[in-house]
């Protein structure tokens, strides 16, 4: 849950004074909501299944080999479909879907930067799993007239320096952005985030050309609101975390 605190100043125009401060409790509207959270066993999906879980909903991990969740290959079809069928056969529906899996490029080697093989290895690792699994949840999110989908990119997606680490969370961040429109007016959302460095101990500087830092919990605050219901105005947008790429402009 969260709080926010409303405070001022009381008084008339010869006596001021301070306000009585008022803690208010945020109710983000989660309790038994049902979650898929793909990557949910990761440094970042384990902060969200346990954030999530804090709110009441049901946080439902999933990922290769999961023991606590739902096993998920999200690099196949056929995997993908039988871990959502089960989850709506057990829960009856899913409100909202986390994408924080991406398998790491097979082709690391930087002297192959711009290698073909190497960056459609990298798309189809992240990009292309975040398709896949956002569209199996969607048919039945949109029958239900409601749902959240959320994909972690990074903000590595407007920088040069890496043409596989860039390629593959802008193309995330396009998919995302068609997904939206294709389900606009139906309830359903689809949003991306981009963290810069995710570390548990983040500094508040942020150096020129260089994105913040943030940590998995801070991460995790955000896309706990972006699967509420209070995140209903927002839609195809993707935000960064972290502080936005100092010194650059644009999308």
């Amino acid at each position: 849950m969260h709080f926010v605190i409303l405070a001022g100043i009381c008084g008339d125009f010869t006596s001021w004074g301070p306000c009585v401060v008022t803690l208010i409790r945020m109710d983000l509207q989660l309790k038994e909501r049902v979650i898929l959270v793909v990557g949910g066993h990761g440094l970042l999906g384990s902060a969200v299944v346990k954030r999530l879980r804090a709110e009441g909903a049901i946080a439902i991990p999933a990922s290769r080999n999961s023991t606590d969740g739902v096993v998920m290959d999200a690099m196949s079809d056929e995997s993908v479909d039988a871990a959502v069928a089960s989850v709506i056969a057990e829960h009856g529906r899913i409100d909202g879907l986390v994408m924080t899996a991406a398998t790491v490029p097979t082709i690391t080697d930087p002297k192959l930067n711009s290698e073909p093989s190497r960056v459609l290895d990298g798309i189809d690792t992240k990009a292309m799993t975040f398709l896949r699994v956002a569209n199996a949840v969607l048919p039945s999110m949109t029958a239900a007239g409601y749902g959240r989908v959320v994909g972690v990119s990074g903000q590595n997606a407007s920088l040069t320096a890496n043409m596989t680490g860039s390629l593959r969370n802008a193309a995330l961040i396009i998919a995302s952005k068609h997904l939206a429109d294709q389900v606009a007016g139906t309830g359903v959302t689809v949003n991306a985030i981009s963290p810069g460095v995710i570390t548990h101990t983040p500094i508040p500087d942020v150096q020129m050309g260089s994105s913040g830092q943030s940590s998995p919990d801070e991460i995790a605050d955000l896309i706990a609101f972006l699967t509420s219901p209070l995140s209903r105005p927002l839609s195809g947008e993707s935000i960064a975390v972290g502080h936005r790429l100092r010194g650059m402009t644009g999308l």
